[in-house]
């Protein structure tokens, strides 16, 4: 795994991390960070979710992925995972906030996620060295405000009453950050925190768009913008981008293009710049 160090105040995607209460220092990543702030959404919630917070966490997740918004998590087993391999599922960006330092994959079982976020063009993160193994109780809480922290905003798609998921939002609300939460079932011990966080005021979410007018209006009128390709190939591409895919792979699948035609359209929309690579055969429309 290759490992690399910055600073908030070095890089723009992070600057928001030298603004949070016990500002990060030192930023250890190995993969991709967008190279600008991008609308960036944290999806956290329960490790023990039920049928239904599984289903509503990726649909969720996926769909924001593919409107183009970053989704950031813990690699936590449950909601956190879901998440993750949502965004991964669709060819979106994600990022995956360590308790341990790296390459220390924690917990151990999502050494493969991990790797599937690194090949989607996402990364891993963390404040800690290389050489702090342990995920000590406290590095979860301290993880937790960089999870808030990244993110213009934090998604709770299910959370029981006790739920540690809770700590993530009391700091997201010290960061100033807007709360959108799933409701759940009043009968179910599993959505007493969710439905505890919408009786204080949390934004009730029934649908993506929810989330992406109060935080990220532009993407929403990006959508609505037509962009067209001077020839038939060009547009087939632009248009599985603006449905929210980036893998270049995965576009070359859906459009039904030749190796050849595809790459080829790719650096003609390059040099026009309608899109932009992000690494990793990512990309994205400017």
């Amino acid at each position: 795994m290759n490992i690399n160090s910055t600073s908030p105040d070095k890089h723009k995607f992070l600057q928001v991390l030298a603004k949070i209460d016990k500002p990060v220092r030192t930023v250890y990543y190995s993969g991709n960070l967008p190279d600008t702030r991008m609308p960036t959404i944290a999806v956290i919630g329960t490790r023990k979710p039920t049928a239904y917070g599984k289903d509503i966490t990726y649909k969720l997740a996926s769909e924001l992925a593919r409107k183009g918004m970053v989704i950031v998590s813990g690699l936590a087993l449950g909601v956190d995972g879901i998440a993750h391999a949502a965004a991964c599922d669709v060819g979106g960006i994600t990022l995956a906030v360590l308790p341990s330092g790296l390459p220390h994959i924690y917990p151990s079982s999502h050494r493969g996620l991990a790797e599937r976020i690194l090949k989607s063009g996402g990364a891993l993160i963390s404040e800690y060295e290389e050489t702090a193994t342990n995920a000590y109780q406290s590095n979860f809480l301290e993880r937790n405000r960089i999870v808030s922290g990244l993110a213009d905003a934090i998604l709770i798609t299910e959370a029981a009453s006790r739920s540690g998921t809770l700590n993530t939002a009391a700091y997201a609300l010290a960061q100033g950050k807007e709360i959108f939460v799933v409701p759940g079932n009043i009968t179910s011990p599993m959505s007493a925190g969710c439905n505890a966080l919408i009786k204080q005021g949390a934004h009730i979410v029934t649908d993506v768009n929810d989330i992406i007018e109060h935080i990220a209006l532009q993407l929403l009128q990006q959508q609505a913008q037509l962009n067209l390709g001077s020839n038939p190939a060009e547009s087939a591409i632009i248009a599985e981008l603006q449905a929210g895919l980036r893998d270049g792979d995965e576009i070359q699948r859906k459009t039904g293009l030749s190796s050849t035609e595809f790459n080829a359209s790719l650096t003609m929309l390059e040099v026009q710049g309608t899109i932009r690579a992000l690494g990793a055969n990512q990309w994205t429309l400017l």
